[in-house]
């Protein structure tokens, strides 16, 4: 008897690796065994008699590749929290599960989100910019002078379960005020932090720094625009660790030439990476990272164990431990 197909569009991290290539007797793992993605038509080609489906964000699935699978697909799992780059419509139509990676990556993503804002806060970019240059010639009490967290207010687009950690690593800092913009209130995770939910106006025109902690979905995409920031305040900082579709670039990059806002520090952009000489690259108030959210060790393979399981437990119709539902 013919086991059921598995495929996984990319190399796992080295635990998760060893244990998909032992689930040999469970189902049979047809596998790209790189970091680089397939082309598109290699990738459709690829999928063809899958039951199950491993993918990244950098995958799209839609109901070309859902039809280029076959009928017996019968699950997709995201090495990933967010799913912007699956038509969630198209899998439901056809009776496939949607797997993803809540809560592993929450502290990574987290710790990444405080190393942007302290960089920007800093002026981390400049200074490092000077050291490979040979630094500068003596001490100076005028040159490089970043800014400090302490009596400040803090600002979080999307108080979920990045949104919140974010807030608790950022307070010992000394901001003295937490405000929040979210579709609803988040009475219980907003008590415990004391965070006040505000509009998304009234959180733009108060805070120092901005966190976008917020889910990709058609009410947040290009959310930041020239409305925004113009909304914010001239000092301020703004950094996105959640989806780079949320923040308009062209807008961006025009806010920080016209110094509306102060630094802007990014670990996700539109498209990843972003080519080189892009002016955001380049520019004196923008740091780029290349989307190092949850690129611990410890996290990935996490990650990659959590959507082996939601693979496997959709194949043979167990509920999976992390569903989207549909």
């Amino acid at each position: 008897m013919s086991r059921p197909v598995l495929f996984v569009t990319r190399e796992l991290p080295e635990k998760a690796q060893q244990r998909l290539e032992n689930l040999t007797e469970e189902v049979e793992v047809r596998q790209h065994r790189s970091e680089e993605g397939l082309g598109r038509q290699q990738l459709l080609a690829e999928v063809r008699g899958a039951w199950g489906i491993i993918c990244v964000l950098d995958d799209t699935v839609d109901a070309e590749l859902v039809q280029a699978a076959g009928p017996q697909l019968r699950v997709v799992s995201t090495v990933s929290v967010g799913y912007d780059h699956v038509d969630t419509q198209a899998l439901k139509t056809q009776g496939v599960l949607l797997g993803h990676t809540p809560g592993v990556l929450t502290d990574a993503t987290a710790d990444t989100t405080v190393l942007l804002a302290l960089m920007a806060a800093r002026r981390a970019k400049e200074a490092l910019e000077r050291a490979a240059n040979g630094g500068s010639s003596g001490f100076s009490l005028t040159r490089g002078l970043g800014t400090q967290f302490g009596e400040q207010t803090l600002g979080i687009v999307g108080l979920g379960r990045i949104g919140s950690a974010v807030v608790s690593r950022l307070l010992p800092f000394g901001f003295t005020r937490v405000l929040y913009a979210a579709p609803r209130p988040q009475d219980k995770r907003a008590h415990a932090l004391n965070a006040q939910h505000v509009s998304l106006e009234t959180l733009l025109e108060s805070s120092d720094l901005v966190c976008i902690c917020c889910p990709l979905n058609p009410q947040t995409t290009g959310l930041f625009g020239s409305q925004a920031f113009a909304r914010m305040r001239r000092s301020a900082i703004l950094v996105n660790s959640a989806r780079g579709a949320v923040v308009d670039h062209d807008a961006l990059l025009d806010a920080l030439d016209r110094r509306l806002i102060a630094h802007a520090a990014l670990d996700v952009t539109v498209p990843e990476p972003l080519p080189a000489g892009h002016p955001l690259l380049t520019h004196p108030h923008c740091t780029v990272l290349p989307h190092i959210g949850s690129a611990t060790e410890q996290t990935r393979a996490a990650m990659a164990n959590l959507a082996i399981d939601n693979a496997l437990d959709g194949i043979f119709a167990r509920p999976l431990k992390a569903k989207v539902d549909l």
